[in-house]
């Protein structure tokens, strides 16, 4: 990995590793959608991921009601924490004193979720100087940046030392990397018996190969989408064994049926909806152990 040094940054800045990582690294220092912005602002809590979980038609009230969209909004994202929540709830045992990855952290909402939950160290690796700035700031703000740190990074090369971290995880940030690369770095940086858990959108396997709709996905993102055999293959070559794996698929469709019929719509919302209902996409929690 190289380095190189800007006039307003604190520290040395790692340049992307190839012209691929550079579009994702420009892709999101530029992304500004309402749609993350939005949904964070009800709490302070900014994520970069879809959400899980039964729509509280009853808290939604009357669609004809001025205050409609703004309790959409709030249930949008209050099925986003529960996602995060629930990756959380599969990271194993870990004590105050411990040490926790995310990589692709976008503006940090996990980790401070974590840390609140566990009370440990979260570092957050990311492409992008803007969700890094913005999720230190944040954490700042929230009086825990000793505790709570994120860095411009690349996720396959961070400079966390050997066996020095208890659980890691990826959430929905996999799409971006080679899977094999990524998983020998959760496995080198990982502590023995220490825990992998990743959120994911896979193409299914089943259905032969990447659908129209998984396609439109990929474009849409600039990312490429592996399929489910994919993980687990590349998990089992780099000493991670999964432990659990949940198809979350119906849990995180009423999360994307709600959000077609709100404000913030992107254009990718059928893509998403066709493709978990037609069965060649999945939405999956892969939990792994190092050994």
């Amino acid at each position: 990995m190289t380095t190189e040094t800007t006039s307003t940054a604190t520290a040395k800045i790692p340049a992307p590793a190839t012209p691929y990582q550079e579009d994702i690294a420009r892709y999101w220092n530029n992304e500004a959608r309402p749609v993350n912005l939005r949904l964070g602002d009800v709490d302070g809590l900014y994520h970069h991921h879809y959400g899980i979980g039964a729509v509280d038609h009853a808290a939604l009230g009357d669609p004809a009601h001025s205050e409609y969209e703004k309790k959409l909004i709030a249930e949008l994202h209050r099925l986003e924490s529960a996602q995060a929540e629930f990756l959380l709830d599969h990271l194993g045992p870990v004590g105050p004193g411990d040490t926790l990855v995310d990589a692709g952290c976008g503006r940090g909402g996990s980790m401070v979720m974590a840390h609140r939950r566990f009370g440990c160290t979260v570092e957050g690796v990311t492409l992008s100087a803007a969700q890094a700035d913005f999720g230190n700031r944040r954490a700042r703000e929230l009086r825990i940046g000793d505790h709570v740190r994120s860095r411009v990074c690349n996720m396959l090369d961070t400079p966390f030392d050997k066996g020095s971290v208890t659980a890691s995880w990826n959430n929905e940030s996999t799409m971006y990397v080679d899977l094999h690369d990524l998983f020998a770095e959760h496995s080198r940086f990982l502590k023995v018996g220490g825990r992998y858990v990743t959120i994911t959108g896979c193409w299914n396997p089943r259905y032969g190969q990447p659908s129209k709709s998984v396609s439109q996905i990929n474009a849409h993102f600039e990312c490429n989408i592996h399929s489910r055999r994919e993980y687990l293959r590349a998990m089992a070559d780099n000493r991670l064994v999964p432990q659990t794996v949940i198809d979350l698929t119906p849990d995180t469709l009423p999360y994307w049926e709600l959000r077609a019929t709100s404000s913030l719509v992107t254009g990718i919302e059928k893509a998403f909806i066709e493709s978990y209902r037609d069965g060649s996409f999945q939405y999956v929690l892969i939990a792994a152990d190092r050994v």
